[in-house]
């Protein structure tokens, strides 16, 4: 009888989890993603949602500090290959501090900048760009330099900065009213 019980109470519960589950999915607008434990709304502009992402509160700060607000809530489109919290954590320590330092605006603008493609590149875009350039696309960013986009294998895109350096993309087309970010895992540096 007490098997039985159980059997029952669990059942119970399972629904009801299930039922929270599918109720709170359904309250999610179609072509939503989440970024940072957050929806990120295809009707709302990159910078209103970059704002919810707890992934992206550095990214946030840099682009308010660097007084590109405005510029992000543009028209646009644009396509921005959004850093995460830790590849900011991973740069050279003070290096973001220093940054945001009010005389340092224009290099953080730079630097941001530098993550910003004018117009809308999805995935499917990025790596119709990578195979007509017969293994890389060379993307020129709003800062006036390139990022390099490669394949590493049949479905991730790698970017390479003008110094080098690499970054994935962790997550991919996250659509706004004004653009589409693709969330990447290192800071990418001009020269």
């Amino acid at each position: 009888m007490k098997k039985h019980l159980f059997s029952l109470a669990a059942a119970v519960l399972l629904s009801a989890a299930a039922t929270s589950t599918v109720s709170a999915q359904a309250m999610i607008t179609p072509g939503t993603v989440m970024v940072g434990g957050m929806a990120m709304y295809p009707n709302k502009d990159i910078v209103s949602n970059a704002v919810n992402s707890k992934d992206h509160t550095t990214l946030v700060a840099a682009v308010k500090a660097a007084d590109l607000v405005g510029t992000l809530q543009g028209k646009g489109p644009f396509t921005v290959f959004a850093p995460v919290n830790d590849a900011f954590e991973n740069l050279p320590a003070g290096t973001v501090e220093t940054l945001l330092k009010p005389e340092n605006k224009a290099t953080l603008s730079k630097v941001l900048t530098y993550h910003v493609v004018a117009g809308k590149m999805d995935s499917k875009a990025i790596m119709a760009a990578i195979k007509a350039g017969k293994g890389k696309a060379t993307l020129k960013t709003v800062s006036g330099g390139t990022l390099t986009a490669m394949m590493n294998g049949t479905q991730n895109v790698v970017l390479t900065d003008e110094s080098g350096n690499t970054a994935s993309i962790s997550t991919y087309d996250v659509t706004q009213s004004n653009g589409v970010i693709h969330v990447i895992d290192k800071v990418m540096l001009p020269k």
